[in-house]
């Protein structure tokens, strides 16, 4: 992010979630995106009016250049990364010399455009003061994605694949432009909101992006379809539920379920009828998982673990009690319930850490 001192060009890359510039910035350069994908937003109340994403071979940042006061460009907008992106720098003073050297009408079309765009700007901005005077009023954390939301976009994706999808290889294949349609044409899906959870599945191994043919990175593959339909159905039973009833699965607990999982065919789950032969309660379930190959893997790693980190779990009906025998932790368990559910605990947690990150960015 750039300050007071004139900006220097060059290559500069961005971590997902971080800022490029804050709105109100000084501002002494515009940017090429080469690479990802960059948020748009304008901080509003305890919450944020979201503006658009722009994309790799897009150009940000190069209205400031056009104000009249050329001693007080500023931000009209924060940007940040939604995805790892790289950017080209280009100072406003080789800018500056650029347009110099262009033909006079060259320069006065320019010019104009970005005028007659500053002003429509303006207007806009406008507009929103004026519809969304309480927005982020409310009290509590401001949420990037509410749990409606994602349940909009999961379920217009499942929509759009199920109806247009074309098989390929194992997964279902559909052009980004058919998505858009639907989200934004059709829809009013947010823009960024629609792009931060196409990156979530596709940073959880759900959806791959890959080159059409066109040699553009359009072509969207869903490797499970059913899968979105159970998260989709999950999120719906959950707004449903009270607070103190909703299924919340810590880091940890989620942490120790992936361990657990890896070691399934190493280390299967086991019948011990007998175990809780001090015990008069009926078990709630007749599967035992051993834990000490977890715990012990977690603590040659130095992370430190034990068998208390999985009462998420126990309140989600994946585990029942610990029981401890002969130097072996087992925990009750139902291995096909937790497979089922772990994909799901995934992505509801990756958007409750995109939502805190988005909001670290006011």
């Amino acid at each position: 992010m750039t300050t007071g001192t004139q900006a220097k060009s060059g290559l500069r890359s961005l971590k997902t979630g971080e800022l490029l510039f804050n709105d109100g910035d000084l501002a002494d350069s515009l940017f090429i995106i080469q690479k990802g994908q960059i948020r748009l937003f304008k901080p509003k109340g305890k919450g944020f009016i979201e503006i658009g994403v722009l994309r790799a071979g897009e150009v940000i940042g190069e209205m400031a250049f056009f104000d009249e006061d050329g001693s007080g460009k500023r931000r009209s907008c924060s940007a940040a990364a939604i995805t790892p992106v790289e950017v080209v720098e280009i100072s406003f003073l080789a800018f500056g010399k650029t347009m110099q050297s262009l033909n006079p009408w060259f320069k006065t079309i320019i010019n104009t455009l970005a005028g007659r765009l500053r002003k429509a700007n303006f207007r806009i901005k406008e507009l929103e003061d004026n519809q969304t005077s309480s927005y982020g009023k409310n009290v509590g954390a401001y949420e990037f994605m509410k749990p409606i939301e994602v349940m909009r976009i999961l379920g217009t994706i499942f929509l759009v694949f199920k109806t247009h999808g074309e098989v390929k290889g194992q997964a279902l294949a559909v052009n980004r432009r058919t998505l858009t349609l639907y989200t934004s044409d059709l829809y009013q899906i947010m823009d960024s909101k629609l792009e931060s959870v196409l990156n979530l599945l596709t940073t959880l191994n759900m959806l791959d992006i890959v080159d059409d043919e066109d040699k553009i990175p359009n072509l969207l593959l869903l490797k499970n379809i059913e899968l979105i339909r159970q998260v989709f159905i999950t999120y719906n039973s959950e707004r449903h539920l009270p607070d103190e009833k909703k299924m919340r699965v810590s880091d940890k607990c989620e942490l120790i379920i992936s361990k657990m999982l890896e070691k399934l065919s190493s280390n299967p789950v086991v019948d011990i009828p007998n175990l809780r032969v001090t015990d008069d309660a009926v078990p709630k379930f007749t599967k035992y998982y051993i834990l000490n190959p977890v715990i012990e893997d977690f603590k040659a790693k130095n992370i430190p673990i034990n068998p208390d980190n999985l009462e998420d779990g126990r309140s989600a009906g994946m585990f029942g009690e610990v029981l401890i025998k002969d130097g072996k932790i087992f925990i009750e368990a139902d291995m096909s319930k937790v497979q089922k559910l772990y994909p799901i605990i995934r992505f509801m947690n990756a958007v409750r850490k995109s939502n805190q990150d988005t909001a670290g960015n006011s």
